[in-house]
């Protein structure tokens, strides 16, 4: 039986979790300082103990939600993909799973837990007193040489890379540009407009994002701009250790002909390739992001609650803010 024991953040305890290899950009200081601000939440440290020895790390964040805590490791709307545990290749994932509900609601003393954990499968949460919803992943393999990567890619695809730079597109990398979080809103909300929706979260969000990562080098932040110069398509981009993730990404609908959307992926595939960086992870899996030669791989999103009444309030909390989301959109559209 394992046991989840919270920690103090400490220069050790950040250490030790760095030599982790399932570590992820998710578990650092940084990123969990953007997801705090950004949430109102508190950032909740354990160590995953074996009896007396310690076999890894559990990462998560408490808030709350209709006066009860909440743990979420993440939650969905946190614009953060996987948090879960980090863990010695030898020990189990759902022997660490199973450990995780007595620490939310014992210790911790939440009626709610959510977790997404990159490397736990569906198998791990049968018997556990857990629903979970299929949520996978698309990934691109970076070890390949670049022309395979580029020969791996659908042929539309590959023509449209071609098509972007004959029609003058140029990527840039931004840095230190205050102005790179107006640009990448502004394209996003037409993003969504085309949907009759609006971002499901602000521009504080974005400027948060880069406040907190920019600093440790762990962003890239791309423009894609027309012959004439002007900032048609962005993309934000964090990495660490040995992955790439596609946080956003969002362009003009009027200049998509011109193919930005592509010319930005490929940058970055051979911006992070030349970096050392060995996955490109699209956080998500839809049907246009196959073009690229992505494989998809399988994250469950699991959670459980102290009672049925608190699941239900959960189910509702969801469909309220997609319904307030949609009422939004129309009041933007309406006439003033």
């Amino acid at each position: 039986m394992l046991e989840l024991r919270p920690a103090e953040p400490s220069a050790d305890l950040w250490r030790d979790r760095e030599a982790y290899p399932d570590r992820l950009l998710f578990h650092t200081p940084q990123w969990l300082r953007f997801v705090a601000e950004a949430q109102h939440a508190e950032p909740v440290l354990a160590t995953v103990h074996d009896g007396a020895t310690p076999v890894g790390h559990f990462t998560g964040l408490v808030t709350r939600r209709f006066g009860l805590r909440i743990l979420g490791s993440p939650m969905a709307g946190w614009t953060t993909s996987y948090l879960g545990f980090n863990l010695r290749p030898a020990v189990s994932r759902r022997d660490a799973l199973a450990a995780l509900a007595p620490f939310a609601f014992g210790e911790m003393g939440c009626a709610h837990l959510e977790v997404r954990d990159r490397f736990a499968r569906e198998p791990d949460l049968h018997g556990l007193g857990m629903r979970w919803a299929s949520a996978p992943t698309a990934v691109i393999d970076l070890s390949p040489r670049e022309d395979q990567l580029f020969g791996a890619m659908a042929p539309a695809c590959r023509r449209n890379i071609r098509k972007a730079a004959r029609s003058g597109v140029t990527i840039e990398e931004a840095h230190d540009d205050p102005s790179f979080a107006d640009d990448f809103y502004a394209q996003l909300r037409d993003v969504f407009a085309k949907q009759n929706l609006v971002p499901t979260y602000s521009i504080d969000r974005v400027r948060q994002l880069i406040r907190h990562l920019a600093p440790s080098g762990d962003i890239l932040l791309l423009r894609a701009r027309d012959p004439d110069g002007r900032c048609i398509a962005t993309a934000v981009l964090p990495w660490y250790h040995r992955t790439m993730y596609f946080w956003g990404g969002a362009s003009y609908r009027p200049d998509q002909h011109l193919r930005p959307n592509e010319a930005l992926i490929w940058h970055a595939l051979r911006w992070a390739r030349d970096r050392g960086v060995t996955e490109f992870d699209f956080v998500g899996g839809n049907a246009y992001k196959q073009k690229y030669g992505t494989t998809e791989v399988p994250v469950p999103w699991a959670r459980r609650s102290r009672s049925p009444l608190v699941a239900g309030l959960r189910d509702a909390a969801k469909e309220a803010f997609a319904l307030r989301q949609r009422a939004v959109a129309r009041f933007a559209r309406s006439p003033a």
